[in-house]
């Protein structure tokens, strides 16, 4: 029963998710399509983690001391974790998404990156409900109110928080794939702009859950409310942006074919 209850309440923030921006194409995907897009999300954040593992392992061989520095705190946030997932994402809509026949109008490339990434965000969910409430040896010590309780909450908190973040920052390298195929000189550089403000602000993202949860463990409440105003600010605006980039790319015309 419990292992039910993580699955469904990881899933559900980015089924809720997923049911609004589906909303938003006015020539509707396949559920087959969708749904195969989406587990391959799942698959992505498999490997992201594989990968940043390793390069975490790697790092703390390689450079011993400098992993204890700021430098490399906002390195291993911006680039080992940001930077990786926002790549992983946007391989899985390159290898199998833009040759596909149902991609065939610039939306797409938005809608299918916010798939992914909200296939991305139910792996990471579960894998975070199942660390965080399951104890390591398998015996259950808190009653399953408790475990529901909490369950619900950390949900909810990915639900408004991360799995949002993955959406927003998918979304945006999306409308930079969307752009590219206008202007085919610029393809590259428009693709790695995209690639480059999701990492920035994933990595924003991060440092602003670090900081917050460290207000809260130190009962710092000037940072820890400072810290999220700034995340509430920040979301806003970026949501705010990709809602734009959907607008836009609903008025190109078709040239994905």
């Amino acid at each position: 029963m419990i292992y039910a209850i993580f699955i469904i309440f990881g899933l559900l923030p980015s089924i809720i998710w997923l049911l609004f921006y589906l909303r938003k194409d006015v020539h509707p995907e396949s559920n087959k399509m969708v749904l195969k897009i989406f587990f391959y999300g799942m698959a992505a954040a498999i490997i992201a983690a594989i990968v940043e593992i390793g390069a975490s392992m790697s790092l703390t061989f390689l450079a011993g001391p400098i992993t204890k520095t700021f430098i490399y705190f906002l390195f291993f946030e911006f680039i080992v974790i940001a930077l990786v997932e926002e790549s992983s994402k946007f391989l899985i809509v390159r290898q199998k998404v833009i040759n596909h026949s149902e991609f065939d109008e610039p939306l797409d490339a938005m809608l299918y990156m916010v798939i992914v990434a909200l296939g991305f965000a139910a792996f990471e969910n579960t894998l975070v409900l199942f660390s965080s409430l399951y104890p390591s040896n398998g015996i259950i010590v808190a009653g399953i109110n408790n475990i529901i309780k909490d369950t619900i909450l950390i949900s909810s908190l990915r639900f408004l928080g991360a799995t949002f973040l993955h959406a927003l920052a998918s979304g945006a390298v999306g409308y930079f794939l969307a752009l590219s195929f206008l202007n085919s000189k610029k393809r590259r550089s428009l693709i790695l702009k995209g690639l480059g403000l999701a990492a920035l602000l994933h990595g924003l993202f991060n440092i602003s859950i670090i900081v917050i949860e460290g207000g809260a463990r130190d009962q710092n409440m000037p940072l820890f409310f400072s810290a999220v105003a700034f995340l509430i600010i920040f979301l806003s605006v970026f949501a705010i942006f990709v809602s734009k980039g959907f607008i836009k790319l609903k008025k190109l015309r078709s040239v994905c074919r």
